[in-house]
C-alpha cells in the first residue's frame, strides 16, 4: 500500500479535471513526405502545438526501458511509463540479460521442460513472432534457446513461426524466414531434428488480443497444434505462393501448414514441450489460455487439448499469474499513479475501445489486473469492431469522446485518461489514405473534449506513448531516401516510428502559476508526475521530473 500524496502547496487545483489524452502512435515525423500526422488536416492539434505550451519527449529505446535507443517504443512499454512515472528494464532487455547471464537455462522451468522431452524422447516446440522487431519478440532469443536445446540433447525441435510485417517491413518475412530455415538446417544432424512446422501472418492468426477476435485464436491452434491447413513443402514455398495468390503484406499472410507426404510436420502431442517465446503480454494471453484453461475453456472448440509442459517466455499476466510457467521475470512495476491517486482519495475514469482498452488500464498500472478501487476507479470499454482497420480508419473516436465529455460534465472524477488508437492501428496497415483520414477523425474528437474542458474549467494533457502515423514510408537508412516500389509508388512503412512525441498542456484557466516553455528532453514517464501536479499534489520523489517549471 502506498501512502497519501502531499498537496502542492503553490498551485491550487483547477475547477474541473484533468484530462489525460493518449493519441496512440502520434509522433512528431521527420520527413513531410509519409508523415500523416503533419499532413492531414489538424486543426485542433495545430492549434494547441501553436498557442499552449508544447514539448516534445523521448517515447523510444532507453527512455521506456528498452535495450537500445535503436529500438522503437510500442504501446505496452509506453502506457507502463506513463503510469509508474518512471522507466523499468523491460521485456527484451531483461531476456537479453537472461540469455546473457545464463539465468534463463538455470531456471527450474527451462530445466523442466528439456529435461521432459529428453526423458520421452518428445518434441519440443517454439511459438513466436519470427522478426527482430523486438517489441513482442526478437529472432535471436529463438536462435539462442534452439542452439541451447540441441548442447543440452533435445532431439527434436519444432518452429511455428508467426509472419510480422508489422514491427518490421510490411513484406520482409523471407528476410527472417529463410536464414531461419539455413539455421535449422546447419543445426540438424542424426541427433537432433529442427524444422520449421507452421505459420501465418500475426494479424490472422494466434495474436488476438483483449478478446477482440477469439477465431484468430481458434484458426491458430489448429494450425500451430493440431497441424490442420493448407499444406506446403516449406514455410518458403508457403509464403511466396499465399503472398502471390492474395497480395496480402505478411501480417495479413493466411496460416500454412508444412507437411511431407501429406503429413504434418510438427503437431502437438501428449509428452511434448512448449515454449511460446514472445515477451509481450496483450497478444500471449490468448493463446496461453488456450493451452492452459481445463474443460471450462468456453472461446471455440479445441477439438484435442494434448498434454504438454507449457511456459511463456514473461509473466504474462503477473496478478492471474498466466502463464503457470515462464522463463524470465518481468518487471516488477508498483507505486503506479493510479495506486497514489487512489491513496489519495481521487476518483479516476479510464475508458478507450478495446484494441487498446488493456492500455490504460492494465499496462497504465503496471501489467496489474483489475482495479485498486472499485469506488474511486471506472473503466469503460467501448467495443472495437472487428473489420480491418482501413476500413473503419475512424475506430471508435466519435464513441469515445461521447463519453469522455460525459465524464467531463458529471463533475465526478478529478483525472480522466483515455486513448485514442487511430494513430497506432490504421498506422499498422501501411495504407495512406486512411491513415489521413484517421487523424482527422480524431482530430474532430479531440476538438470536442478540448471544448469540454474549457466548459468544465478542467486541465488536458496531450501526449501519446509512440509514433507511427508520422513515419509511413519505408526510407533508405543510410540517405533517409524513400524506397519505392517499381511503379515508383512509396513503399508502406508499417512500423511504429523512432520519433519523439508532443506533449502539450492545454491549461484555459491558467493563472501564471509555470513557465509557458515544457523543459525538453524528457521522456514519456514524465507525463505521471505532470499529471499529478496539475491535479494539485507532489509526485513521488523517486518519478522522473513534470515537464512544468513551477514559479515560486
Amino acid at each position: 500500500m502506498v501512502k497519501a500524496l502531499k498537496k502542492k502547496h503553490n498551485f491550487e487545483s483547477r475547477r474541473g479535471p484533468v484530462v489525460l489524452a493518449i493519441l496512440d502512435g502520434v509522433g512528431i515525423g521527420k520527413y513531410r513526405e509519409g508523415d500523416g500526422v503533419a499532413e492531414a488536416r489538424t486543426e485542433v492539434l495545430d492549434e494547441l502545438r501553436e498557442k499552449w505550451p508544447y514539448t516534445e519527449l523521448k517515447a523510444h529505446g532507453t527512455a521506456v526501458g528498452l535495450p537500445d535507443d535503436g529500438d522503437m517504443g510500442n504501446s505496452e512499454v509506453g502506457h507502463n511509463a506513463i503510469g509508474c512515472g518512471r522507466v523499468y528494464a523491460q521485456g527484451a532487455k531483461r531476456v537479453n540479460q537472461a540469455i546473457e547471464d545464463g539465468s534463463l537455462y538455470r531456471g527450474e522451468v527451462w530445466k523442466k521442460l528439456v529435461d521432459k522431452v529428453k526423458k520421452d524422447g518428445r518434441t519440443l516446440h517454439f511459438l513466436g513472432l519470427l522478426s527482430d522487431g523486438n517489441v513482442h519478440s526478437h529472432i535471436d532469443h529463438l536462435k539462442s534457446m534452439l542452439r541451447k536445446a540441441k548442447e543440452e540433447g533435445v532431439s527434436r525441435v519444432r518452429v511455428h513461426a508467426l509472419l510480422d510485417g508489422r514491427d518490421v517491413g510490411e513484406t520482409s518475412a523471407l528476410e527472417y524466414v529463410d536464414p531461419m530455415q539455413d539455421f535449422l538446417a546447419e543445426l540438424s544432424d542424426e541427433s537432433f531434428d529442427a524444422r520449421i512446422a507452421s505459420g501465418g501472418g500475426r494479424m490472422k492468426i494466434t495474436m488476438d488480443r483483449y478478446g477482440a477476435d477469439w477465431e484468430m485464436v481458434r484458426r491458430g491452434w489448429e494450425i500451430h497444434v493440431l497441424g490442420e491447413g493448407r499444406q506446403f513443402a516449406s514455410a518458403h514455398e508457403a509464403i511466396e505462393t499465399l503472398r502471390r495468390e492474395t497480395g496480402a503484406i505478411d501480417q495479413d499472410l493466411p496460416p500454412f501448414v508444412v507437411a511431407e507426404n501429406g503429413k504434418a510436420v510438427g503437431t502437438v502431442e501428449d509428452g511434448d514441450s512448449f515454449i511460446l517465446f514472445n515477451f509481450r503480454g496483450d497478444r500471449a494471453l490468448e493463446i496461453t489460455k488456450a493451452f492452459e484453461a481445463g474443460e471450462d475453456f468456453q472461446e471455440f472448440d479445441r477439438k484435442r487439448v494434448p498434454r504438454v509442459e507449457y511456459a511463456g517466455m514473461m509473466e504474462y499476466d503477473g496478478d492471474l499469474h498466466v502463464p503457470r510457467q515462464f522463463l524470465v521475470q518481468p518487471p516488477s512495476i508498483e507505486r503506479t499513479m493510479a495506486e497514489y491517486l487512489v491513496a489519495s482519495g481521487l476518483r479516476q475514469y479510464s475508458i478507450s475501445e478495446t484494441q487498446k482498452f488493456g492500455h490504460v488500464t492494465y499496462f497504465f498500472n503496471g501489467n496489474r489486473t483489475g482495479k485498486f478501487s472499485e469506488e474511486l476507479e471506472t473503466y469503460v470499454e467501448v467495443k472495437s469492431d472487428n473489420v480491418p482497420f482501413e476500413q473503419r480508419p475512424w475506430m471508435k473516436a466519435a464513441e469515445i469522446t461521447d463519453q469522455v465529455i460525459e465524464a467531463i460534465e458529471s463533475g465526478e472524477y478529478r483525472l480522466i485518461k483515455f486513448n485514442y488508437p487511430n494513430g497506432d492501428m490504421v498506422g499498422h496497415t501501411g495504407i495512406y489514405e486512411a491513415v489521413l483520414c484517421a487523424m482527422e477523425a480524431l482530430d474532430l474528437s479531440l476538438g470536442r473534449v478540448k471544448k469540454a474542458v474549457e466548459k468544465a474549467g478542467g486541465v488536458m494533457i496531450v501526449s501519446a506513448d509512440h509514433g507511427n502515423s508520422d513515419d509511413m514510408f519505408a526510407r533508405d537508412k543510410k540517405t533517409g531516401e524513400i524506397l519505392r516500389h517499381p511503379n515508383g509508388k512509396p513503399q508502406a512503412k508499417t512500423s511504429h516510428s523512432l520519433n519523439q512525441v508532443p506533449c502539450i498542456i492545454y491549461d484555459p484557466e491558467y493563472r501564471g502559476e509555470y513557465s509557458q516553455q515544457l523543459r525538453r528532453g524528457l521522456g514519456i514517464s514524465s507525463l505521471a508526475a505532470t499529471t499529478i501536479e496539475l491535479l494539485g499534489y507532489e509526485p513521488p520523489e523517486d518519478y522522473d521530473p513534470s515537464v512544468l517549471e513551477w514559479k515560486q
